[in-house]
């Protein structure tokens, strides 16, 4: 006769059930449990005024946001299901459920504190000896805003619909004014149909501004580097030198034609992506230690191309020297490749690995054990560069990036799921991403530990 165990769900517990017995040793819970307990919130809990009803601690929201973009869980209203139904979610809210306006209203209020908390994370991994920095290595890759393409306005566009809305305007108003109005179709509003048209109207005159605005912006950077051109043709031809190339032509600071505003999100931007096509997204940029994969540093960019990311990532690197210390190697893809990026990486005393151009898929198997000829003594630092690739220790340093930084963002977006942002605007995505690489780095130092 089969014995069976019995699922009775109607006895009471005897003793009070104990929270440290619902999940196993090792859990990922209990090790952001732990993180944050080590962490100095009082920058946040500054910010509560303590009157009213008592707030939930900043310790248990964070906790739940973490583990729950740790876990693929992005949306605050599912963040507060999971404390009803998941184990780890009701461990980590002590057996409460806050609501999700509570979780919005957090995540929203406090993204700037939380380039704070990832520094503290990463100091937390120092003090465990999961982290030396030295190399690091430099990738970006595309994240979806929380705004459809479609809801983007190009120049001439807008202008097409304003010679369209204001022609059926006109219209509307001629019909408006005649006494015999038996031609109009039943049902037809005319003050609402006018007034739709003129919201619209406004709406596309707001956009039209920002758009001149982005011109006046782009056309003050081009005009910049049309004078400083300009100076050094002037100069070529003062020394009675021809000068090279083409004349550059002259900046123009009218919108073009193609220029876009979304009106969803209005800081993100068109991009290109991998696989063809064009989405509306930002650029984000991590930087990652080649040791241990855990992001060091990390940024958001409204330029689809990453040649000017290398400044910023940077500075960003060298403001947390104090912190984490020096870096030694910088590890990036062709996409990353321009002389000024070369030289600032030297100036701060940072050895530089930026592909110059794309490798064949099959090269020659002599030239992975050759090395190169001697580097001429006059060489430039383009020239420097590829012959420190070319060599065998430096590729052995360039192959890095494809198992450090390449696999985190592959795991943050097909394993973590994090594929779109949440929240709107250029600062709240910034937020944003830096709370993901929070997860992830938790995430990471967990697996690590073991």
């Amino acid at each position: 006769m089969a014995h069976f165990l019995d699922a009775d769900r109607k006895t009471d517990f005897l003793l009070p059930p104990s929270m440290d017995d619902w999940l196993p040793e090792g859990h990922l819970a209990r090790f952001v449990v732990e993180v944050i307990d080590q962490l100095d919130l009082s920058p946040l809990v500054q910010q509560y005024a303590g009157r009213g009803h008592k707030a939930y601690h900043p310790a248990t929201l964070l906790a739940i946001l973490v583990y729950g973009y740790a876990n693929g869980v992005f949306s605050s209203r599912k963040l507060e299901q999971a404390t009803y139904d998941s184990v780890a979610f009701r461990y980590l809210a002590a057996g409460s459920h806050p609501d999700h306006d509570t979780l919005a209203t957090f995540r929203r209020r406090f993204l700037g504190e939380l380039q704070g908390l990832f520094m503290q994370v990463l100091e937390l991994a120092q003090e465990m000896k999961l982290l030396k920095i030295g190399r690091v290595c430099l990738d970006g890759t595309k994240i979806h805003a929380n705004a459809s393409k479609h809801q983007a306005l190009s120049h001439g566009h807008i202008e097409q619909m304003e010679r369209h809305l204001k022609a059926e305007v006109q219209e509307l108003f001629a019909l408006a004014e005649q006494a015999d109005q038996s031609g109009i179709p039943e049902g037809v509003n005319l003050p609402e149909e006018i007034r739709r048209r003129t919201d619209r109207l406004a709406v596309m005159a707001v956009a039209k501004a920002k758009i001149a605005e982005r011109a006046q912006a782009r056309y003050a950077k081009e005009k910049g580097h049309y004078d400083t051109k300009m100076a050094r043709r002037a100069e070529r031809e003062a020394q009675g030198q021809k000068p090279r190339g083409k004349a550059p032509q002259a900046p123009d600071s009218a919108p073009k034609t193609q220029d876009q505003i979304n009106l969803t999100d209005e800081e993100s931007r068109i991009m290109p992506v991998s696989g063809g096509g064009f989405e509306q997204a930002y650029n984000v940029q991590a930087a990652v230690d080649d040791q241990t994969m855990l992001v060091v540093a990390t940024g958001v960019s409204q330029a689809p191309n990453d040649k000017e990311q290398v400044i910023p990532m940077l500075e960003t690197l060298q403001a947390q020297t104090a912190q984490l210390g020096p870096i030694d190697a910088l590890v990036a893809d062709t996409g990353y490749c321009s002389e000024k990026n070369m030289e600032a990486c030297e100036a701060l005393g940072i050895t530089p690995f930026i592909a110059v151009a794309r490798e064949e898929h099959h090269p020659d198997w002599r030239q992975r054990h050759t090395e190169p000829e001697a580097l001429p003594e006059n060489a430039t630092p383009m020239q420097a560069m590829m012959h420190r690739l070319k060599t065998q220790a430096g590729r052995s340093v360039y192959r890095l990036r494809k198992q450090t930084v390449e696999p985190v963002f592959g795991i943050i977006k097909s394993v973590m799921g994090f594929r779109q942002f949440s929240l709107r605007g250029l600062r709240q995505v910034q937020g944003e991403w830096s709370l993901v690489c929070l997860a992830w780095n938790i995430k990471r130092m967990a697996v690590l530990r073991l």
